[in-house]
């Protein structure tokens, strides 16, 4: 009896859930939010399946995507890092820490971090002279985002996680004011806290999950004075190993499915789709699909895994192909200790 009330709670606050979105209660502003850093996929996995990942469960690096996905988490200690060479020369990192105490009756906790490197970059100034500009030197903007997670499986079916962040970012100086006499300058930063949350909910039928998330939820904050908003995305999914169709032991043979709608804050609706193939639990092939997507729609990658002596060890590849600018390369290393 309590089971039952409790999933029938569950189903009530996936519908609240969805109705409540503060996405469907405001005008939409495209292109007008700011530390965009934070929509960039650093999981090396999630990107090869083109970021549609929001209803399967997984690591500690779920925390970036739902963080209800580490509700369930197989080992007591979850790790993961990783490395992506972003357009532009722009690297990002990022790195997670989930623990699982007391086989997950009190949840699970996590920390993690993601880190923007843009590079070395050369200032100037509007000037009357012969070349129209001065230098003002080199600067080097950054950006990185510090938080905790926690997650708990409410039920068999129902689980539910929140992340709160604090996010930064440093642009560098900017010349306000230049005369024979007097100089001026301006420190381009900004900081803020912002919150995630997410659900997943298993059906009861084979593997079919559904899964719903907000990122980025946060306060207006400003670097001078025109106020701006983070990446506010909204994401329901649905996910299942196909295969669950056909009985086949997913101990040889996997095809996970996931298609994600996503409704974000700054820009058009969009649909993603993955599909990820695992053998033996030991190599998975990933692809995946956005639409729709002026620079970048298709994605893939590849990945191994193994067990040993309690330890368990992941690498992962995502290969990004962009119309204009160069192609993306993503590698993240997981490991978990039972």
């Amino acid at each position: 009896m309590k089971k039952n009330i409790v999933s029938v709670l569950a189903v009530n606050f996936l519908i609240m859930f969805l109705t409540a979105s503060p996405l469907y209660s405001q005008e939409q502003k495209l292109a007008q939010t700011g530390m965009k850093f934070l929509s960039v996929t650093n999981d090396a996995r999630v990107a090869a399946m083109g970021d549609a990942i929001t209803a399967l469960e997984g690591n500690s690096s779920s925390m970036f995507f739902n963080p209800a996905g580490m509700a369930r988490l197989n080992s007591m200690i979850s790790i993961s890092t990783g490395q992506t060479s972003w357009i532009a020369d722009i690297n990002h990192i990022y790195g997670s820490f989930a623990f699982k105490p007391f086989e997950g009756d009190y949840g699970v906790i996590g920390l993690f971090f993601q880190s923007v490197d843009y590079g070395d970059l050369k200032g100037t100034i509007i000037a009357e002279n012969e070349q129209g500009f001065l230098e003002t030197g080199l600067f080097s903007p950054n950006a990185f985002a510090v938080g905790i997670g926690y997650a708990k499986a409410l039920t068999d079916k129902f689980s539910v996680g929140v992340n709160v962040k604090y996010v930064a970012q440093d642009l560098g100086q900017s010349l306000i004011e230049l005369s024979s006499d007097n100089l001026s300058l301006f420190e381009n930063k900004a900081n803020t806290f912002a919150f995630d949350l997410g659900i997943l909910y298993h059906t009861g039928y084979k593997s079919l999950t559904f899964g719903m998330s907000i990122r980025n939820f946060s306060q207006e904050t400003k670097f001078a004075e025109e106020s701006f908003e983070l990446p506010l995305t909204f994401k329901v999914s649905v996910a299942m190993n196909t295969l669950d169709l056909a009985e086949i032991d997913p101990g040889l043979h996997t095809l996970n499915l996931v298609v994600d709608a996503v409704q974000p804050r700054d820009y058009f609706q969009q649909v993603n789709a993955g599909v990820e193939y695992i053998f033996m639990n030991t190599i998975a092939l990933r692809g995946g699909i956005s639409t729709p997507n002026d620079e970048h729609s298709f994605s893939a990658g590849i990945g191994v895994r193994q067990s040993l002596a309690g330890i368990y060890v992941a690498a992962d590849y995502a290969y990004t192909p962009f119309t204009v600018f160069q192609d993306v390369h993503r590698i993240s290393v997981n490991l978990g200790l039972f």
